[in-house]
């Protein structure tokens, strides 16, 4: 008789109920993928979810006795946070069992030391829902596109961050406005710096950049900028040049070094991902044999993430009695390499200039004098007109690639100009094409 599989969830929010759910509803689904069945053996919970019937099932309060019970094959981490969540995992590995964890940021910040850990027991970590919900990019990347060179990933990974820029898009809505709909209807948190700064973003950038590159985790060298200075005006005058404002992360080898980096950026409106809307994610990978490939779906809500986080139990589930030296590496490379990160100010990239001058001729002249100077050329220059007397005009400027340095240095010049009033906006452009 095949032995089944035992598994205790650590945390039954959210995701712990959409997991839950999911392998209760589908469990005979799920055995024919397997050739076993999988049983939740244990639940690790402060109370009860509404949402599940959880009366035939062993309840404890202290989610470590999950981690130490021993007729648990593997523990499935969703509590978030760093502390608790890293002492439970790594507590769990101790005892030799399987980790499923859809915690980013624990996995972004202390992943080197968890997979060195389980590496040393024998046995394996998996975090696919850590990352843009239900879209199986971490699979994609590690196993779907390992014949590949990886060129670059785009990703908007933050689903309440594209929320409030679809609304500001669509309906001309300032940015306070709509992040306090997001956190009315739950997209956002009281405290949503990490959603609108780009910390949630910059998480899980870090973790698909270890995966592409085959490079250690480094979420401290994310270059990460936020949302919340996008203006409408800014998202007009981008969509009158054919662009849309998304926030982006990004990452790109060269020659020089790893990019890594959050923040909006301009994309063309013809590209899929420019027009991916709401709080849905997509992520753009560049491979040297397949070139171009783009995954979408929904990067939250519970049986998304939850999809996730059973497809991880239903790998373990498969290579239980197997070999673990067979398995998959937890970053996709059986040896990793420390690659340079490249700081933000040697990227080369295009930017978006907004510079709000006095109505006064020549002024145009001399911005452009300045970018001439620091070797800048410009694609496009859109110049708005006013007749009311002393109000500031906006001169809109696309440039081509430059190194972000020489652009600091012109920005600082044109700003130090007398008729250059408010601070200059400047965003960056991306054209996420084959080049």
């Amino acid at each position: 008789m095949v032995k089944s599989v035992r598994v205790g969830l650590a945390g039954f929010g959210t995701v712990g109920s959409g997991t839950f759910n999911i392998l209760t509803r589908n469990g005979l689904e799920i055995a024919r993928r397997v050739g076993r069945s999988i049983e939740v053996t244990q639940i690790g919970a402060r109370r009860d979810n509404p949402n599940c019937d959880t009366s035939n099932y062993d309840m404890t309060r202290d989610i470590f006795d999950v981690a130490k019970n021993p007729n648990i094959d593997i523990l499935v981490e969703l509590i978030g946070g760093t502390t608790v969540a890293k002492e439970l995992v790594l507590l769990a590995i101790e005892n030799g069992k399987h980790v499923v964890t859809a915690n980013k940021a624990l996995i972004a910040e202390h992943g080197n030391e968890i997979f060195a850990a389980a590496n040393r027991k024998g046995v394996s970590v998996l975090y696919e829902a850590a990352v843009a919900g239900g879209i199986p990019i971490i699979k994609a990347l590690r196993e779907g596109l390992a014949a590949n060179r990886i060129e670059w990933i785009a990703g908007i990974i933050n689903g309440t961050g594209n929320f409030i820029l679809t609304e500001m898009q669509e309906k001309g809505r300032e940015f306070s406005d709509v992040l306090s709909e997001a956190q009315a209807l739950g997209y956002a948190e009281a405290d949503p710096s990490f959603d609108v700064e780009g910390i949630d973003a910059a998480h899980k950038l870090a973790i698909i950049s270890s995966i592409a590159f085959g490079i250690p985790l480094q979420f401290d060298s994310v270059y990460t900028e936020g949302i919340s200075q996008i203006t409408p005006a800014d998202i007009e005058y981008a969509d009158q040049l054919g662009y849309r404002i998304k926030h982006l992360g990004m990452t790109r080898k060269s020659e020089n070094g790893i990019e890594l980096r959050v923040h909006p950026t301009l994309i063309s409106k013809n590209r899929l991902i420019a027009n991916v809307n709401g709080v849905m994610n997509a992520v753009l990978v560049k491979g040297d044999a397949v070139g171009p490939t783009l995954y979408y779906g929904a990067g939250a809500g519970d049986e998304a993430t939850g999809s996730a986080v059973v497809a991880d139990i239903v790998d373990l589930a498969r290579s239980l009695d197997g070999n673990p030296d067979q398995n998959v590496p937890s970053l996709g490379f059986v040896k990793t390499e420390d690659t340079s990160i490249l700081p933000i100010d040697l990227i080369y990239t295009c930017y978006y200039l907004r510079i709000e001058v006095e109505e006064r001729p020549g002024v145009l002249a001399e911005i452009t004098k300045i970018l001439s100077e620091q070797n800048i050329s410009i694609e496009a220059v859109l110049q708005k007109e006013t007749h009311k007397k002393g109000r500031l005009i906006p001169i809109i400027i696309l440039t081509h690639r430059v190194l972000e340095k020489d652009m600091n240095k012109a920005i600082t010049k044109i700003q130090a100009l007398d008729e250059v009033g408010e601070e200059i906006t400047r965003i960056r452009l991306e054209y996420l094409d084959a080049d």
